[in-house]
């Protein structure tokens, strides 16, 4: 083993600073969590499986709550799905809610059942404004927060009347208005989404949102599309929104298997600061002052880490000039170029290898140093970074 040269990096690193304090929003819950207020923002998708098919449903609940969700939704557009809701939100290990169109008798259903919450969108549910008493008293009865969710899609007709399609205005002014009726019913437990497929349209109405009142906020833009194209579009819209402070929960919608969504969401958050970090890669850019295939390289050493929970930063840089010195914050990382690669765990280089054993020398210190980690942090602490709840005033 090369002995260990240092590179005069500082040993203790100061937490990521916030771009903005979180806007001040009340507090509810959802199942065993706190959603808005001081408490962490939270991470949601949506199961794709038939509700009523209770194996498949919850097996995915189970994929997503591995992959870092915190609360998911299952849709409930028939009898036979609420007949289901019971044993899925009593056997799911995360808040479960329930998503309400058309038939307000599934609302009551989902809040019988057991439900974290229930989401429903007003747009869309039949005379709904007569339902809002009634709701009201059976969510308070249960202690069972709301979400009111205005869509773009589904927006009251009036609206698209006043306003000739869903602006900003026209979303706002549909979502404020749904919340004056609970409230007028002594009702607070609700957050609220005003989602669309336009990320400026999107971000103009949560901003105008959360300027009218201290509702806690999710986050959406709706029908984002395919992977990479919903990925960008919701990383922009959420990236705005909450680096001005702007919003409690969210969830990337993609055209895409729901554990993707997660963990789009998740990393987003970790990026910004807003959630504990787990595993993140730094790697160079394609350059051609590169000496090695860097894309090849970052492919191998991210598969081969993809089990790994500990909050490692790992680098891997294609030059052994100024790789090191790129990616001094890393806690471990490899330079390659020359036909060898340098293997530096904490701004040191430890070892250095043949070109073709530097994925499995980096791996093998990966493992050392996450086993060490989690001894020393303890297993819960490094399965993940899902909020709990904490008794208010503790």
């Amino acid at each position: 083993m090369t002995e260990a040269i240092a590179l005069g990096i500082p040993t203790v690193r100061e937490d990521r600073p916030v771009l903005a304090p979180r806007r001040p929003t009340r507090r509810l819950r959802v199942g065993d969590l706190y959603v808005g207020g001081d408490a962490p923002i939270t991470v949601q998708s949506m199961t794709t499986t038939k509700t009523h098919d209770i194996g498949a449903t919850l097996q995915q609940i189970a994929e997503l709550t591995a992959a870092g969700c915190d609360i998911v939704r299952v849709a409930c557009p028939t009898d036979k799905d609420a007949e289901a809701l019971p044993v899925i939100a009593k056997q799911s290990r995360i808040p479960v809610i329930a998503d309400i169109h058309f038939n307000p008798k599934y609302v009551y259903a989902a809040i019988k059942a057991g439900c974290g919450a229930v989401r429903v969108n007003p747009g869309n549910i039949r005379k709904f404004d007569d339902q809002v008493a009634g709701i009201c008293q059976a969510a308070a009865d249960a202690g069972v927060s709301l979400r009111i969710g205005v869509n773009a899609g589904s927006l009251d007709p009036r609206l698209l009347k006043k306003y000739g399609k869903a602006t900003p205005e026209a979303l706002v002014e549909s979502a404020v208005w749904e919340a004056g009726l609970f409230e007028e019913c002594g009702f607070r437990d609700f957050k609220i989404s005003v989602k669309h497929h336009d990320v400026v349209t999107m971000v103009q109405a949560y901003r105008m949102l959360s300027e009218q009142g201290d509702w806690p906020l999710h986050l959406g833009v709706t029908e984002a599309g395919p992977a990479f194209q919903g990925t960008i579009k919701s990383c922009a819209a959420f990236g705005t929104l909450l680096a001005e402070g702007i919003g409690d929960t969210i969830r990337v919608s993609l055209s895409a298997p729901p554990v993707e969504e997660v963990k789009v969401g998740t990393k987003l958050l970790e990026f910004m600061g807003l959630r504990e970090r787990k595993l993140e890669i730094v790697s160079c850019p394609s350059c051609g002052r590169a000496q090695v295939d860097v894309w090849t390289l970052a492919e191998q050493v991210e598969e081969g880490l993809k089990d790994i929970q500990a909050p490692l930063r790992v680098a891997v840089m294609g030059c052994v000039v100024n790789g090191p010195g790129e990616a001094r914050e890393a806690d471990l990382g490899c330079a390659s170029g020359n036909g060898k690669g340098q293997i530096f765990v904490h701004g040191q280089v430890v070892e250095t290898v043949p070109e073709d054993q530097v994925v499995e020398t980096l791996l093998r210190h990966a493992q050392e140093m996450a086993a060490k980690m989690q001894a020393e942090s303890g297993e819960e602490a490094l399965a993940g970074s899902r909020p709990v709840v904490t008794t208010p005033g503790a």
